[in-house]
């Protein structure tokens, strides 16, 4: 109650679902409907995204090792890149509250809402019929959402890299048509179909690009940062594109 009233200046019940973010943005998004007002639970859902969820974290540390701290070693290449990282993410929540506050105080006004606060019946817990309920209730209708959304997903990108038009993939024919668009962003069409392809799952982003660069009808991934920068540096990244992943 604390931290929500400390925010209850920008939105209400908002803190809630932007920590809910951090864990997963799918499931802070999800987390929207607990907020009454129909602009500020709008609001809520369109400013998620800007907290990063911990499938984007390594996404963050690998762009941090190869362009930022590649020249630091020792303590301080460790150090380094932890400031970095947690200035992303300072940087992503300021981002979700100035965002929040412009939007709840221009095209999405609405009514505030209303501070409701639900305390359950204090009851001894009953460990069997808990464990039990986050068995089927939350862990397989979780996984079972998951299947129908990242199955045909798979699906969608296995078809772009194998079928081809031509002499080319489908997928390379939609970079190339994406490619003039993503220069206005600072980055290539490979980044910005992996980010349309990545939407079911952010850890996905990484290895799309390195598919779609190698050519390659699966996708890979190399765990070697050194291989994977000179890759991406061979195909035109660079710290500006760098932040842009």
């Amino acid at each position: 109650m604390i931290v929500n009233l400390s925010f209850s200046i920008i939105i209400y019940k908002f803190t809630y679902t932007m920590c809910m973010g951090f864990g997963c943005n799918a499931a802070g998004i999800i987390g929207c409907r607990i907020i009454d007002s129909p602009s500020e639970r709008f609001i809520a859902m369109i400013t998620n995204n800007f907290v990063p969820c911990n499938g984007r974290l390594p996404i963050l540390i690998s762009v941090i090792s190869m362009f930022f701290v590649g020249k630091v070693t020792g303590v301080f290449s460790s150090l380094l890149s932890a400031v970095i990282l947690a200035g992303m993410i300072v940087l992503g929540i300021l981002m979700t509250l100035v965002v929040s506050k412009l939007l709840s105080k221009t095209i999405l006004k609405g009514m505030p809402s209303s501070f409701t606060m639900e305390l359950p019946p204090y009851r001894r817990p009953q460990i069997g019929k808990v464990i039990v309920r986050s068995i089927f209730d939350r862990t397989l209708f979780v996984l079972a959402r998951a299947v129908v959304v990242a199955a045909p997903a798979g699906l969608i990108i296995w078809l772009m890299a194998n079928l081809s038009i031509g002499d080319m993939t489908v997928l390379t024919h939609c970079t190339r048509e994406l490619d003039p668009f993503a220069k206005l962003l600072g980055m290539d069409g490979v980044i910005l179909i992996a980010f349309i392809l990545g939407l079911p799952a952010n850890e996905i982003v990484i290895p799309i690009m390195i598919m779609t660069y190698m050519a390659q009808g699966s996708l890979m991934e190399i765990n070697d940062l050194d291989v994977l920068k000179q890759l991406l540096v061979q195909n035109g990244c660079g710290v500006l594109k760098g932040e842009g992943v």
